[in-house]
């Protein structure tokens, strides 16, 4: 078939499509973006499958996805994807929350498959197939495609259907179909794709037995960086990268001088932003001399004894099921339950009841 019958770049295309998709049970997605430069990851295709087979739909050609809106929504068919988080932050902006979806990699980790299973590894272990690698590094923004472009790109929708269908009737046969329903709630929860700038000191690195003070600056500083940063849509390390940021947390400038002085700091930051950033030093009230930086501290050994002895367990019920360990319970899950934190997902859900119990008898 001629690749341009397999690209929908009109808007009348895109309505016949839309109508033509209406009464499928399930479509399969997945998305090619950029966002090197951008905070917001700019959508540049759409691959989209269903029993007539898979199209590519040209976001860039359309401007906008509106007509799709319907078939995104909770009335609309089951949406699959693969490892879909980001297809979802890329979407929901262009067509609306997406309702009913299924993670072809999350089904596949409950199945027994390793965790992060990719979608073309899976693709090969379940049907023996290869697909092609050869436009992992497409600039997918530039147009026209080639016939060879968007071959790849619908093979990355091809067998998304085929997919849900086998791992659906193995965790049948597993009896862990509930297991997967409760996995799958949260991704229909438009809350998780929020961004927060209050909480975006929580990516950063390095900070661990830091003062107060210093703390109130680190989360001042990563609101104020990704505030802007969305302001702008440009990524948040063209703001002020990690490495600036924390040094700026280190050593608590208190003039333009002393911030101009801090290693990796750009001198435009300095000129355009000096004054709001030592404002936010000043407002974390930080005693001057500051407090001495945290040393480095060996862990507690009873405390790494019992993470050792949670994980042994862990690993002990992950082999009898057949299941990856860290799809049961992650290394920073194990921890918070030996420091007595009983609200993790480890003590929730279907964890606690194959895992959870047996964890916490232990401590």
């Amino acid at each position: 078939m001629p690749s341009s019958r397999l690209v929908i770049s009109t808007p009348a295309a895109l309505e016949d499509l839309v109508a033509s998709l209406q009464s499928s049970p399930a479509l399969g997605l997945d998305t090619e973006f950029l966002r090197e430069r951008t905070y917001r990851a700019e959508l540049c295709l759409l691959q989209v499958t269903s029993p007539q087979g898979p199209v590519c739909v040209d976001p860039i050609a359309l401007r906008e996805l509106d007509a799709m809106r319907g078939l995104m929504s909770g009335d609309g068919p089951v949406k699959v994807l693969h490892a879909a988080r980001q297809d979802l932050e890329v979407l929901t902006p262009v067509t609306g929350p997406l309702a009913r979806v299924f993670d072809t990699q999350v089904a596949a980790a409950l199945a027994g498959f390793p965790a992060q299973v990719g979608y073309a590894e899976l693709v090969r272990r379940i049907f023996e197939r290869e697909l092609p690698k050869a436009h992992t590094r497409t600039d997918w923004s530039r147009r026209p495609l080639s016939d060879e472009q968007i071959e790849y790109a619908l093979d990355d929708v091809r067998y998304l259907l085929p997919l849900q269908e086998h791992l659906l009737g193995e965790l049948a046969r597993l009896g862990r179909s509930t297991w997967l329903e409760e996995e799958l709630a949260t991704l229909a929860d438009p809350a998780t794709l929020a961004v927060d700038p209050e909480r975006a000191w929580l990516r950063l690195k390095g900070l661990q037995g830091m003062d107060p003070g210093r703390c109130v600056l680190a989360r001042a500083l990563a609101a104020w960086r990704e505030r802007r940063a969305i302001d702008r849509n440009r990524p948040r390390g063209w703001i002020l990268d990690d490495t600036a940021l924390r040094e700026v947390v280190n050593r608590v400038p208190r003039s333009r001088s002393e911030l101009a002085a801090v290693p990796e700091m750009p001198e435009g930051v300095v000129k355009h932003s000096g004054d709001e950033i030592l404002a936010m030093v000043e407002a974390a009230q930080i005693p001057q001399p500051p407090p001495p930086l945290p040393k480095r501290e060996r862990p507690d050994p009873a405390f790494a004894a019992l993470v050792k002895r949670l994980g042994e367990i862990t690993q002990a019920v992950a082999t009898e099921m057949s299941i990856a360990a860290e799809v049961l319970a992650t290394r920073r899950d194990l921890e918070q339950l030996a420091r007595g934190e009983l609200d993790g997902d480890v003590m929730s859900g279907w964890r606690r009841e194959v895992l959870g119990e047996r964890l916490r008898a232990s401590i």
